[in-house]
């Protein structure tokens, strides 16, 4: 007789215990159901449902443009297709940077319909009592400093954050403060690497990087830009681990030929 395997749920907690026992924590992005199916079975420890998805999912040049429909949409997608990551969600641009209120009833609704187990967002001390209102209410939580790509408009470049002293130590103080208010995590992005280290050595929580160098306690990428999926796009920090938008086009390609030259489909794919 055969036993199902018993599948144990990445929890924030067992993010920290990760921290505590030093085993790299491993983070992709994902959007759908099949790609979250895949990730999951891969053993990635957390899923990010990011508002990346506007960029790479919708094609528009930013991440403003997601709404919270969206992401639930995409967040309830994935928490469909995952048995043990953990799925954290974005909380997409104007939903949490105005009233308490408002960034809780937003919190609140992504939670409630969508299935995540946590949620993402981007900023410090300025959102810092609307985190905690959250958090307070049961809601994990993981920050996101350095490039924060909802505030694309006012850096007006995706170039390295906190490269100046005076940013690098707000940084630093503003990851202490999202600590501080309950946060399980915080995410570096686009920082130097030497600051992400102090940061990380600095923090009892984890810190998930992206290319903010070796030191932090984990790592994220866009799944679409490590599958090599995303065309044209290739920064410093990236490695590709596939070729996915040449083997599509190849096999599309192919397809077509077939299907031009009545060889698709076969005797043998016929009923």
């Amino acid at each position: 007789m055969s036993v199902n395997k018993i599948i144990k749920r990445i929890t924030t907690n067992s993010i920290r215990d990760m921290k505590a026992r030093g085993e790299k924590i491993t983070m992709l992005t994902a959007y759908d159901y099949s790609t979250a199916r895949a990730l999951d079975e891969a053993g990635i420890d957390v899923l990010l449902v990011g508002d990346s998805a506007a960029n790479v999912f919708a094609g528009y040049e930013t991440t403003l443009p997601i709404t919270l429909d969206n992401m639930i949409y995409h967040a309830s997608a994935v928490a469909r297709g995952t048995k043990r990551a953990l799925v954290l969600a974005d909380l997409p641009f104007g939903e949490y940077q105005g009233t308490t209120e408002d960034a809780f009833k937003a919190a609140v609704r992504m939670m409630k319909e969508s299935g995540a187990h946590a949620l993402k967002l981007e900023g410090g001390v300025e959102i810092i009592e609307n985190i905690k209102k959250i958090i307070d209410a049961g809601i994990p939580v993981c920050g996101h400093l350095g490039l924060t790509p909802q505030s694309i408009n006012k850096f007006g470049t995706f170039s390295v954050r906190a490269q100046e002293e005076a940013e690098a130590e707000k940084l630093k103080s503003d990851a202490i403060a999202l600590q501080e208010a309950g946060c399980f995590a915080v995410v570096l992005e686009k920082i130097p690497a030497a600051l992400a280290q102090d940061v990380s050595s600095v923090l009892v929580i984890p810190t998930i990087g992206i290319g903010a160098g070796n030191g932090c306690d984990g790592q994220v990428l866009v799944v679409n830009d490590m599958l090599g999926f995303t065309k044209d796009f290739k920064p410093k920090f990236l490695r590709q681990y596939m070729n996915l938008y040449g083997d599509m086009v190849q096999a599309a390609s192919q397809y077509a030929a077939d299907v031009k030259a009545g060889n698709y489909p076969n005797e043998s794919e016929q009923y």
